[in-house]
């Protein structure tokens, strides 16, 4: 069964950082691309970034180029979204997910096949 956990999410002031981690299971998380999407109260979800699953290619909605890093470790399983200088315009439920490698990266919500459940970050004026 195919599974992704998000974490590391939390309560924090404009200008302070988190990095959130997404945990894969029950397949071979290395050979599929990643992406990070973030939903506000009251809008619609949107992409943050995606990062291939090699880790080589990386991808940015213009909202976090320059203070989002995606990063992944494929031993661990695992996925990284750093997030630098938070804003309260970052405040949202943060999701991860996933779809094959060969299909190359994506923006697009549908183009992602499993997802997370979701971290809350909260970043106060």
């Amino acid at each position: 069964q195919v599974q992704l956990v998000e974490s590391g999410g939390g309560l924090v002031q404009a200008g302070d950082s988190l990095r959130l981690s997404c945990a894969a299971s029950g397949r071979t998380f290395s050979t599929y691309n990643v992406g990070w999407f973030r939903q506000a109260p009251g809008k619609e979800r949107e992409f943050v970034a995606s990062i291939s699953s090699s880790g080589s290619s990386t991808y940015y909605a213009d909202s976090g180029k320059g203070r989002f890093t995606i990063s992944r470790d494929n031993a661990k399983n695992t996925g990284y979204l750093q997030m630098n200088s938070l804003k309260a315009e970052d405040t949202a439920v943060y999701y991860c997910a996933d779809r094959e490698g060969a299909w190359g990266l994506s923006s697009v919500i549908s183009a992602y096949v499993n997802w997370g459940r979701g971290t809350q970050v909260t970043a106060s004026q």
